[in-house]
This record gives C-alpha cells, structure tokens and sequence, in this order.
C-alpha cells in the first residue's frame, strides 16, 4: 500500500538503499500483544521509509531507541487527533508521515538516526481493540571517502624495499582495496588488492617506474585515490655512443671533412645522466649530442663520453676513435696562358689539399694529352698541381676544349674543370677620352674575350708609345700634344695568331655642322638654331652658343638650350627684328684644336594686310535688329593675314527746327548723342567675307566698318557705311497709298461741290447749308484749296495739317525705347547718352486722316 502512495520512483530507491528482513505476522486470537521485527539499511545523506503495517491504524506511535541505551523516546504520535512531531524527530533527519499510512519517510539520513524505531499501532478500537509492535531496526551506513595514497619513497633506489598505504577519512566495513599500476605508456595493471590498507615491495627495480593509485570499496560505494608518480632511481648503464654519418674502418669510425658529425651518448639512468664529452682526455663539450660542423682532419683523435647521475654519484664512460678523412677544397682549377712571348700556350691544373694528394691528367677533346703529343712537356713531380706546355703549332684548331681530370679516394665521382683556348670573337677596339680637368688625354686599346688574353702594345708618332699589356692598355698624353691628323697604332698579339692585328686612332680638331647658315623667321615667332659635332675619334668639349652681341647664352627667358654630347640646339624665343636680328656663332674644342661656326638669323616684320571695302551694309528685316555685311578685299592673294576686325558706333541726326534754320555748330556739338567710341568684333576666319550682326535695336541708326588684321599688323579701316533698308520694305508703299487716296478723295469732293453750285436753284436748301447765305463767298475758286500743312511731333507722333483748325493730318508712332546695345559691341552705351530718334518699325499700322472744308462764295 505504501509503495503504491509513493510511486515507482520511490520505491526503486527503497530497494535500492533499504534491505528490510522481514518475520511472518501472527495474529494472536487471545488477546495478546502481536510483535514483528524488520531491519532496515539506510545512507547518510539519501531518504528511508520505516513501516508501520499495511493498513492506517486507529492510532499509532513511534518512538526512538538509541543503541546501547533502554530508554525509549517517542518521535511522533496520532491519538485520533491528528500527526504530533517531538522535537527529537530534528535529531534524526527530516522526518515526515506519509499520508493514509502511519508509515515514517525520513530524508538526508543522519549518523544519529542508527538505532531501534517502535511503532506501535492500535486497531479497531471502538470494538474488540488490537495492538501491534513493530520493531524496525534502522541500520545507517556510511559511504567510503575518496582515499589517497600514501607512500614511504616516492623515489625508492633500484633494489630497496618500500611500501604503499591507501588511507580513508570514513566509510562502513567491510572495506576492499585495490591497487593499479600505470605505466608511461598508459598500460594500467591490477599491482595489489586486498582487505588491508598497507602493501610492502621488496626489491624494487625501474619497471616499478610510473603511476599507482589505490581504490576502497564497500557496501555502499567505491573511490579511487589520486595518482602518484613513483621514480625509481637507477643507472646509469654503459653508455651507447652513436655516430652520424655512420662510417666504420679498421681504426674506428671515419668521417670526411667539412661533413657535419654528430655523437650521441646514451646511457639508461633515472635521473637523466649529465654527459660529458672528451677529445684525447680533453673536455669539450656537455650534454648528450656534440656535433661538429664541417669537420676538419685536426679532430681525428679519441672521443670518450662520462655519463653520471648526480643523485647517486655514480659514473659511466666509453670511448670510440674517429678519424677523418678529407678531399681536397671544391673542384680542380685549371686554366690556360701564354709562354715564350705569346707564342706558345701552358695549361694549368691545380687542386691542393687532400689526403691522400688526389689524382690529376688532362684531356684534350676527351682524347689523353700527354707525352705523345708534339712539343709537350708534362711536370709529374707536384700531382696537385699539373702542367702542360704546347706550342701554338700543336693545337687542331681555334677553339680547343681542354679537361683537367681530378679523382681523390674519399669522393665516389671524379671531380673536373674546363678551359677553352679560342680567339678573340671581335677585332680590337680603340677609342680616347679626356680627364675630366683636361690635363690628360687617355688613348685607350682593348681586345676583350679569347683565352689566353692577347698582349696590347701602342706606337704613335713623335716616339710616342706603351710596352705591352695583356687585354687592355692605355696611353697617357698631355693635353694639346697630340698630333693633329697623324694616327696612332694599337698592336694586339695572340698566341693562336702567327699575325698581329691593329687599330689606329686618328686624332682630328672637331668640326660642327649645321642644317641652315642662314635661318629667316617672321617677327614674334620662336625659331631653333642647330649646331651639330662631325664624329671623330677623339671627344670634344661642351659645345657653346653666342648671341648676336657675342654673349654666352644658357637656359632662361629669352633663349632655351638644348645639348648633348654630339649637338646643342638654341632656341631664340619671341624674337624682334632690331634686338634679335644678326650673326650667332657655336664653338667647341678637343685636345687637338678648336671649331666655330656662325649661324645667320633674319627677323622680319609681318607684311601690311590688304585694305578691305564694305560693299554691301543692309538691314535684313524690317524689325531692323539685323545687319548683313559684306566687303571685298583688293588682293585675294596669300599674305599670311589672321583675320578681321569689324567695328560699329552709334549716330545722330538731329532735325532742324520748325522754322527750318538749323542749330550752330557749338548748340549741334552740345546735341550730339556721346562721342565717336567704336566698338570691335573679331572675326579670327581669314576666308570669312560676310556676316551679320544680331540684336540690334531698331530706333539707333549705326555706322559700320572693316579692319584687316596680319598678325602683329593691322590694316586700314575702311570708310564707314550706314545701313540701307531692305529691298522690300513697304513702307514707301503705304505711304504713296494714302497720297493716293487722297487725291481721289479730293476729286470727288470737287465735283461734287461743282455739282451743288450748277444746281444751287434745284436744291437751295442743300446749297445754303453747305455754302450758307454770303454769295460772295461762293466765288472762291474750290478746286485749288490753300491748306496749311505742318509738321509737328507731340508725344512722339508728326501730324499734317492746319494749325488754326481741325484740317486734315496724318499721324505717324514713333519708337521712343531707348538704344540697346548690340551683343557684338565690347563696351555698352553710356547711360548719359539721349537716344536718337529712329526710323518706326515696318510692321506697325499708318493711320492716315484726310479732313476737307469748303467754303462758298
């Protein structure tokens, strides 16, 4: 019933930490106490369930009987009121009662909860009561703590004896131990086990070397100990001595020199033994492994290795021999050179060093020379150093290969160098120069290549001259001593030649060249003169430039210098035609003699450009804000002109007063619309011969004219022209249009008035009303009236007619807008300037009034 209360869980841990042993229950028919004991195993720390039979009594109570005591102390109780806890149930643990059962569960088990639990149990009280005792003997075990391991020596000497303690802090017996060995390659073994906590080892050895650890196990648990290491202290041995390269002759080991050699000395010991290494009882070097690099034949001798151990002064030592064997240094040496005054040829050989001496012959084209050879001498007395003499008559051909051979006992493969006796590919090269503070002139001849190198001697004139030299040689001359004109002779001789060959030199004053004596320029433009060095065989000095006043020039503003070694170039930049017109010389020298050369520069000025004609200066529109212009030039020849300069201004034209006088010159002056300022427009196209201005405004009457322009010279202006108007204007026609209408208006008028007055009897009426009633009046001759007409302008319109009476008038607009100035113009108007009156636009309407009155007699 309990297990089902507290589940599966629960009860797998009762089983698991609880072993109850339980005595059948017996009923007792009389009336009697029944009695039941169980035992009951518990761990310090985990839960236990004490049971008080399968079924809720009536009343129940626990109580607690501490071993080796009688006293019995009451733990929790339930008389039919319910649960009551004493205070010495928190002595032993924590208890609490498990609900619908009297059973106890109590958790994190105490030490002191070991001992006797009572419960005792009343059923069926209200009837026939029965009592049950049950005695649960409560056994509480203790897990067993992680142990360690204690040892006597933890660095016991090979051979003594030592032993090995596995201690615990707690933990209930029956207690096991084991003990584990683990070696440095992790092969763990089973050393010792047992029921005692101590092991003895007798005769320890260096097998013994590594990790023990021990383990304790009882009922409730088992631990293992830490490791401990344990050193086993021994050796050392007879040491091993192991030689690299590995190399083993009658007297010992062998090494061959300028290899590295490397000793190693082993000796088991524990602690690591401390070496030391001798060379013929000689101590030179400590540690395990001495290396020699590039061994040398002086370290032949004895090499012994002491191997101690420190910890119990004991010592070990062998000694090996090591004898080195060398080669002589790198390859043969060979080479080839001239004998008896380069007639014949003498091969070396050499290849010192060695031992034994190594071994040397020579071959010709793989073919043995020796003493079968014509002319040959062989020295055989040095065997590392060989020598073979051979006349040039000896030799096949130009171009001959010979091999020196060299074998040694200490190298697998032969060791050989080449040498090659050929002539020289090219020919001998002269050449001479100067030092650089012309004290001296150096005559240089080299015959560079060939083997053996040829002998170089020079000969000049005057007894000038130089003993022979092998490849190259100079000669030494004084500045100004050489001979102009005459040559100097190099002679190269080789050994392979029966013939000498030459190169000459011939010393010569430098000469300069040009490309033009005489260079012309126009005026303003930047011209370069040359001035080039004729090559010659001896180097000449920096060439210098002279101006037109005898002046060295250099790098500036005015004039730019180009050279090198061979040619100077001066460049005259904006050049004028007084200033810079003249002779310009360019001078160098050599250690011969000198040179100038004089260049002729001509500046001259731009020619006049032709005089130019406006033909045609007409306005295009009637909007009269264009104008087209055309002109004509009096030449079209190429004179090398730019272009034109095409100027315009404004005019004025004041009209005279109203009784016709016109104003005094001072009062016209005074009128004049600003002075006379023109204002340019360039036209940079020299085929341009036409062009129209734009937005130009309508009511400013201009004056145009055209200026040639060549260059840096500028040509007469032509005569000034107004512009025309257009061919189509139609204002002329309106006008001549009103005339017209006006005459045929007046014509009808007139006969219309004759007609009136020839019937003045029929229609009196019509007659008194026009003519009225004064006949004298009528007697004025109508057909030839004497109407006033005048001119005037009032808010900028003319009107015609009678001033006395409304008689008839035109009325012409005028523009009263300001002058705008032309976008072609450089500087605009002055503000001060009173516009003039203008022609009025074309397309504005003429309104035309005629007003007739007649008058009879």
């Amino acid at each position: 019933m309990v297990a089902q209360l507290l589940g599966l869980a629960f009860l797998f841990l009762t089983t698991s930490l609880v072993t109850p042993t339980t005595h059948a229950v017996e009923v007792n028919p009389n009336w009697e106490v029944v009695y039941q004991d169980t035992r009951v195993y518990g761990v310090v720390g985990k839960a236990v369930i004490l049971e008080c039979g399968n079924t809720l009594p009536d009343m129940y109570l626990w109580s607690f009987t501490k071993p080796g005591t009688e006293a019995i102390k009451a733990v929790v109780y339930d008389l039919g009121k319910g649960q009551r806890i004493q205070k010495l149930a928190e002595t032993l643990g924590r208890l609490t009662i498990i609900s619908n059962s009297a059973a106890v569960s109590i958790e994190k088990l105490p030490l002191a909860a070991h001992g006797l639990f009572t419960c005792q149990a009343f059923y069926d009280i209200e009837r026939e009561p029965r009592v049950h005792y049950y005695y649960v003997h409560l056994t509480v075990r203790v897990p067993v703590s992680k142990p360690y391991l204690v040892l006597s020596d933890a660095s016991p000497v090979e051979g003594s004896t030592m032993w090995m303690r596995c201690s615990l802090d707690n933990g209930t017996g029956p207690i096991q131990y084991v003990w584990q060995h683990e070696t440095r390659s992790g092969n763990i073994t089973t050393f010792a086990q047992g029921n005692t906590s101590v092991v003895n080892v007798t005769d320890i050895n260096r097998n013994h070397t590594g990790w023990f650890r021990c383990q304790a196990s009882n009922a409730v648990n088992s631990e293992s100990s830490s490791r401990l290491w344990l050193d086993i202290i021994y050796g050392p041995d007879l040491p091993q001595i192991d030689v690299t390269p590995y190399s083993i002759t009658e007297r010992g080991y062998s090494a061959l020199e300028r290899e590295t050699v490397s000793l190693l000395c082993q000796a088991q010991s524990n602690p690591v033994s401390q070496y030391v290494w001798f060379y013929n009882n000689s101590q030179v070097y400590t540690g395990p492994q001495f290396t020699i690099t590039k061994i040398l034949r002086m370290h032949t001798g004895e090499y012994a290795c002491l191997a101690q151990n420190t910890y119990l002064n004991t010592r070990s030592r062998k000694t090996i021999s090591l004898t080195v064997y060398y080669p002589p240094d790198g390859s043969p040496s060979c080479s080839v050179e001239p004998a008896l005054n380069h007639t014949s040829l003498r091969l070396l050989c050499s290849w010192p060093g060695g031992f034994p001496s190594p071994s040397l012959h020579w071959t010709k084209d793989r073919t043995p020379v020796g003493q079968d050879a014509a002319d040959t001498e062989q020295q055989t007395n040095l065997p590392t150093n060989t020598a073979i003499l051979l006349t040039s008559a000896g030799l096949v051909s130009n171009n001959s290969l010979f091999t020196c051979m060299g074998s040694h006992l200490a190298l697998r493969q032969t060791k050989e160098c080449l040498t090659r006796t050929y002539i020289p590919p090219a020919e001998p090269v002269c050449f001479a120069y100067v030092t650089v503070n012309k004290q001296y002139l150096m005559l240089s001849c080299s015959w560079d290549g060939g083997a053996p190198k040829a002998l170089v001697w020079w000969e000049g004139p005057g007894g000038h001259g130089r003993g022979g030299e092998e490849n190259s040689n100079i000669l030494i001359l004084r500045y100004g001593t050489a001979r102009n004109g005459l040559p100097y002779t190099c002679h190269a001789k080789h050994p392979l030649l029966a013939q000498s060959r030459t190169c000459r030199l011939t010393l010569e004053a430098p000469v300069l060249l040009t490309q033009r004596r005489v260079v012309s320029v126009y005026e303003g433009s930047d011209v370069q003169l040359t001035c080039n060095l004729r090559a010659n065989y001896l180097p000449a000095s920096e060439i210098t430039w002279f101006n037109n006043q005898g002046a060295g020039v250099g790098d500036g503003s005015k004039y730019r210098l180009l050279r090198t070694s061979a040619w100077a170039n001066l460049t005259v930049r904006d050049t004028h035609e007084n200033q810079d017109s003249g002779e310009y010389r360019c001078s160098t020298s050599n250690a011969v003699g000198g040179s100038e050369l004089n260049v002729t520069l001509v500046v001259k000025r731009h020619p006049m450009p032709p005089n130019a004609t406006l033909v045609s200066v007409m306005y295009n529109s009637r909007q009269r804000n264009e104008v087209e212009l055309e002109w004509l030039l009096e030449t079209e020849e190429e004179q090398g002109w730019t272009g034109f300069i095409l100027e315009h201004r404004w005019v004025s034209e004041r009209p005279g007063r109203r009784d016709g006088s016109r104003p005094d010159p001072k009062e016209e002056t005074e009128e004049r619309i600003g002075p006379p300022v023109w204002y340019p427009n360039i036209i940079q196209d020299p085929e341009a011969r036409s062009h129209t201005v734009v937005r130009l405004t309508p009511t400013v009457t201009y004056l145009f004219r055209i200026t040639p322009l060549n260059h840096r010279t500028i040509g007469h202006a032509s005569s000034a022209k107004t512009p025309a108007e257009p061919r189509n204007n139609i204002y002329p026609a309106v006008i001549g249009s009103a005339i017209g209408g006006m005459l045929f208006a007046a014509i009808l008028t007139v006969l219309l008035l004759v007609f009136i007055i020839r019937n003045r009897n029929n229609n009196p009426r019509l007659h008194d009303m026009l003519f009225g009633s004064q006949h004298s009046q009528s007697r004025e001759n109508i057909n030839f009236p004497e109407d006033e007409v005048e001119g005037r302008s009032v808010g900028g319109t003319e009107q015609i007619g009678g001033l006395s009476s409304p008689g008839p008038s035109v009325a012409l607009p005028r523009a009263s807008s300001p002058l705008t100035i032309s976008p072609l113009s450089a500087t605009p108007a002055s503000p001060a300037s009173p516009a003039s009156p203008a022609t009025p636009p074309l397309e504005e309407p003429v309104s035309v009034t005629i007003t007739v009155k007649a008058t009879g007699s």
